[in-house]
This record gives C-alpha cells, structure tokens and sequence, in this order.
C-alpha cells in the first residue's frame, strides 16, 4: 500500500480570488456523455455521531467502515501505532479543541454537494483525456492541521479543517507553523483545484527522478499547470491555480520579461544545484534576489514553466495534451515554444 500525507506547505499553489472570465475562449470538448458522480464521504461526521457509542465500539465501527483510511488516520496522520484506535479515539473525543474545529467544519461544510459536482466535472474531463484513469474514493476529514490531501490505498483524502476561510480564527492561532501566506488559501474554492493537481503529480503524471536540472522542473511544473487549464472550470482563475495575490501575477506579467532574463543572465536553467533551485520553485512570500522592496511572486521557476509550455502548445497546435504529457524533453519543449518574453 502507498501512503502520502501531502504536508500543509507541498503543493499548496493556491489563494482565495475573485472569479473572472478569461480572455482565452474555452475550447472544452463536451463531456456531458461521461458518467461520473463523485460522493465525498464524511468520516468527520460519522467520527463524531460513534462517540456516544464509546471509543471501543466507534473504533470497530469505523475500522470496518473506512478500512485502510482509518487505519492511515488513526497511525499516521493524528497518531502512532503505539497506541490502539480505541485509545487514541478516547484522547481525541476528551479534546476540546478538536471539539471545536469539527463544530467549525461543520460550519463551513454543512453539505459538500457543491464540492461534489465541482470534483465530478473535473473527473469528467480526466476521463475525456484519460479513460483509463482509475477515480479514487473520496473521504473528508478533520486532523488537527495535520495533513491537507492524504493519497493512500484506492482512496483521497480531503482535510476539511485546511479549507475553512482564510479569516478563520484557528489559522491565526498556528501562524507559528502555517504562515499566513500559505492559509490565505485554505478556502473551499481551492479544493478541486488541489485535488486536480495532486492526483497529476501523484497518480497520473509523477516526477521523474531523471528530472533533476532547474527547465525540467520547471517544465515539468508547467505542464501540471497546463494540465489543470484543460480538467478545471473556465472560471477558475490562474491565482487560484498557482497559489498568488492578484498583485503576484500582474507583478509576474509585468516583468515577464525580466524574470526571464534573469534565468538567462545567470545561467539558471540547467543547473542542478537543489538549494539554488529551490529559490525558484519553493512556496513563500516572495522570490528572494529579484524584485524590489520584496514585491517579487514566489515560485518564478514554476509559473514561467506554466508560461513555456502555453505557449509551446499555442505554437504547435498539432501536439495533443497526451502527447504533451508523455514528452519528457524539457530542453525541447522550450526550444519550440520560442519563448522570448520581451
């Protein structure tokens, strides 16, 4: 069995934005024949309605229920093997602040039939593109801020208590470890976004090992991005699908053509130095070394990955999104996209 708890920091390219009609026409193909209703279970209420039964019977109750997930929730993502579910089920309904985060989940999450057809529409499209993709059980829960979007056996989870408003009390309580640029994005608007670009990286499309220099990380992030273009909603803005303020990606159109320029003068592409990268593909308030007065995006490696690949598939209309997928030749990929920004 696989197991992987995505951190709170990893993947997050998200943030809270107005939604807006882009200026690309849509050229969606027509899914409306593909049958797919996605139903998100919700172990977070059912964890909640077997406390009365005490924590031995809710803990066969939910063993038999969930199976593997509540195994993963129970020993990794809240606690050890060390203990049996019974006790740490015990530790947990004494816990008031847990009491609290679930009543604010509840708050929130009353229903997730929106979140549902959200998800149905974008496995729709996945399906269009990828017929054979398997769609995994979806289960929600609360952690403690534990883990956002676990992957395990046959299953994806979905931490409610990491989509709960950027203005949400309990988020300026764990500043410390979740800094406010990343929880300015734990909102329900980015949970199929996250969800479509989690299960690209780790079901559909995972990163080579090979894919050690700066272009193909880059590349490689772009075509994520790409990817998540075509599955998600035309009114899903491209903030919401890289993680930035609108002041970040005006900042990163602004100076396109700098930022490149900067890659260039600097011989950055085909490095493999892994902190040097990092700079450039990491979350956080702002890219370190460029810019003024800290007013640069983070993660520049990634967006202008995102803006090669556009324009490498505008340039070469002929190439299919699973051809583009399949190309593993960064170098390629952007000597064909002839991007120059100016």
């Amino acid at each position: 069995m696989r197991y992987n708890v995505k951190h709170p920091q990893i993947y997050l390219f998200f943030l809270l934005a107005l939604v807006f009609f882009s200026c690309r026409q849509s050229k969606k193909p027509d899914v409306s024949q593909i049958k797919i209703d996605i139903h998100i279970e919700r172990f977070d209420k059912d964890l909640a309605q077997f406390k009365k039964q005490g924590a031995l019977k809710a803990d066969q109750l939910l063993k038999k229920k969930y199976g593997s997930f509540y195994d993963d929730y129970i020993h990794r993502m809240i606690g050890t093997p060390d203990y049996t579910g019974a006790q740490i089920l015990d530790t947990l309904y004494q816990d008031k602040a847990y009491a609290d985060l679930s009543k604010e989940a509840d708050g929130v999450f009353p229903s997730l039939a929106q979140e549902e057809q959200s998800l149905s529409q974008v496995f729709k499209y996945i399906k269009y593109y990828y017929p054979n993709a398997h769609v995994p059980k979806f289960i929600a829960f609360i952690s403690g801020f534990a883990v956002q979007m676990p992957i395990g056996d046959n299953y994806m989870g979905l931490g409610l208590d990491m989509f709960l408003g950027k203005d949400s009390q309990f988020y300026r309580a764990i500043v410390t470890s979740v800094p406010v640029y990343l929880s300015r994005r734990f909102s329900p608007e980015y949970i199929s976004p996250r969800i479509a670009e989690t299960y690209a990286r780790e079901e559909l499309f995972p990163e080579r090992e090979e894919n050690r220099s700066l272009i193909s990380k880059m590349i490689y992030s772009g075509k994520i991005l790409y990817f998540m273009d075509k599955v998600l909603d035309d009114q899903v803005s491209d903030e919401i699908k890289i993680g930035y303020t609108p002041e970040q990606l005006n900042w990163c159109k602004k100076y396109e053509g700098n930022i490149w320029a900067f890659f260039m003068e600097n011989e950055l592409l085909f490095s493999t130095d892994y902190p040097k990268m990092q700079v450039f593909l990491s979350e956080g308030p702002f890219t370190p070394g460029i810019g003024e007065k800290n007013q640069s995006a983070p993660k520049l490696g990634i967006w202008t990955g995102w803006q090669i690949v556009r324009k490498y598939m505008e340039k070469n209309p002929e190439i299919t999104l699973q051809q583009l997928m399949e190309d593993n030749d960064a170098q390629k990929i952007l000597s064909a996209s002839k991007y120059k920004p100016k």
